[in-house]
C-alpha cells in the first residue's frame, strides 16, 4: 500500500492532536450564536463568523436540506433478574415500530453493557413494568423483545436517557441551565428514531429559519435515522477496507423534486451535515438526478468521491479518523480541511457534538 499524491488513504492520514479542553460538554447559550468558520472548498479561504451570519452567506437561490430524524430517548439503565446491571441502546426503533403487531410487545435490534453478555431468554427488568428478553444475538448486536402494558413510546421516554456521545460527560450535577432532551435535538426534528443527534442541524434556532425563509431560501427536509454506525471507529489501516452500516432514510417526493429543479437551473444545494451529504447522494444517479423514496444507506464517502448533488456543506468539526472528516475532506480536500482543523484549535474553537460549525462551499 503506498500514498496516492491526490487521495490518502491511510487511516493516520485523518488523524490530527485536540486538548480534551475544546471537546464541547455542554450547547452555546443560544443555538445560533455559536462560532461559525467558513472555508472555501476550492482554493482553502478561511473566516470567521457567528451562526447567525449563515444568514449573509445563504442566498435566494440556494436549496437547504436538513435531516429531520429525532433523537430517542433509547437509552435505558436496568438490571438482569440474577440482580447484575445492565444498559440497553436501541438500534433500530424505527423499524421496531413498523413491524410492531402484538399488543404490549417491542421487538428491535440492540447494543447491550453488562458484566456479562446476557445470553438466549434472559430475563432483563427497567422502571414502569417493562421488562425485555434477549431472543438473539448477531455480530455483537442483540434482538430483544419487549413486553409492556400500555403504549411502549410513552414508557420509553418516561424510562429512556438520550444516548449522549461518550464523549460528553454527565454526573447528574450539572444543574438545570440546559436539557439534553431538548438541547440534543434540532428544532425541526419530527421523525422519531435516531439515537444520535444530526449536530449540524443544532445550530438553527425557529427565529433564524424563519428570516431564512423570508429572505427566499428554499428549506427541504429528507430523514436519515443516525445509527451507532456512523461513529463506530475504523479499524483498518486502508480506509477503503472499511465497512460502513447501514441507515434507514426516507427522501420525500416533494423534496427530491425540489432539488432536482434547483440543480436544473444551477441553484446551489446547501447539505445541513454529513447525514444529508450521504442521503443525497446515495439516492442520486450518475448525472446526479436525485429519486424519492425510503432505503437503507450504506455510503461510505472518503477522498476519491466524486459528489453528484450538494454544492455546500454546513457541519461540525468531527472526531480525528473518523469516517466523517474523511467525508468533509472528500469535498473539500483533505489538507483544507486539517488547515482549517488547525486554525480553529488555535482559535479554541469548540469541538465535536455541542461544538461549533463549519460552513464549507
Amino acid at each position: 500500500m503506498t500514498h496516492n499524491l491526490n487521495f490518502m488513504f491511510f487511516l493516520s492520514d485523518y488523524d490530527f492532536k485536540l486538548h480534551e479542553d475544546l471537546i464541547s460538554q455542554t450547547p452555546a447559550a443560544r443555538r445560533d450564536m455559536s462560532r461559525l468558520i467558513c472555508l472555501g472548498r476550492k482554493n482553502g479561504n478561511l473566516s470567521h463568523h457567528t451562526f447567525q451570519d449563515i444568514y449573509d452567506i445563504l442566498t435566494p437561490s440556494d436549496l437547504l436540506v436538513v435531516n429531520n430524524t429525532e433523537v430517542i430517548p433509547g437509552r435505558l439503565l436496568g438490571r438482569k433478574d440474577t440482580g447484575g446491571r445492565v444498559e440497553i441502546l436501541i438500534l433500530d426503533y424505527a423499524e421496531g415500530c413498523r413491524k410492531m403487531g402484538q399488543p404490549g410487545v417491542f421487538e428491535c435490534k440492540c447494543l447491550i453493557k453488562a458484566s456479562k453478555c446476557p445470553k438466549k431468554d434472559s430475563l432483563l427488568l427497567f422502571d414502569h413494568g417493562l421488562t425485555a428478553s434477549v431472543t438473539g444475538c448477531s455480530h455483537s448486536i442483540y434482538t430483544v423483545r419487549f413486553c409492556f402494558e400500555g403504549d411502549f413510546e410513552s414508557i420509553l421516554y418516561r424510562t429512556g436517557n438520550v444516548p449522549l456521545p461518550p464523549y460528553i460527560k454527565r454526573d447528574g450535577n450539572q444543574g438545570s441551565s440546559w436539557d439534553d432532551r431538548m438541547s440534543y435535538q434540532t428544532v425541526y426534528a419530527s421523525e422519531k428514531g435516531a439515537i444520535a443527534a444530526p449536530t449540524a442541524g443544532l445550530h438553527f434556532s425557529e427565529k433564524l429559519l424563519e428570516k431564512l425563509k423570508k429572505k427566499g431560501v428554499t428549506i427541504v427536509p429528507i430523514t436519515l435515522h443516525v445509527g451507532y454506525g456512523t461513529f463506530m471507529p475504523v479499524r483498518v489501516d486502508d480506509i477503503r477496507e472499511h465497512d460502513i452500516h447501514s441507515e434507514w432514510y426516507h427522501i420525500p417526493n416533494e423534496t427530491a423534486d425540489l432539488i432536482n429543479t434547483f440543480k436544473e437551473r444551477g441553484g446551489r444545494i446547501v447539505a445541513v451535515g454529513t447525514t444529508s451529504v450521504r442521503t443525497l447522494e446515495y439516492a442520486s444517479d450518475r448525472s446526479g438526478k436525485l429519486t424519492g423514496g425510503t432505503g437503507n444507506c450504506d455510503l461510505f464517502i472518503y477522498p476519491g468521491y466524486r459528489f453528484k448533488i450538494v454544492d455546500a456543506i454546513i457541519t461540525n468539526f468531527h472526531l480525528p479518523k473518523s469516517t466523517l472528516i474523511m467525508l468533509v475532506s472528500a469535498f473539500a480536500g483533505r489538507e483544507n480541511v486539517l488547515n482549517a482543523y488547525k486554525e480553529a484549535i488555535q482559535k479554541k474553537y469548540r469541538f465535536y457534538s455541542y461544538g461549533d460549525a463549519m460552513f464549507i462551499g
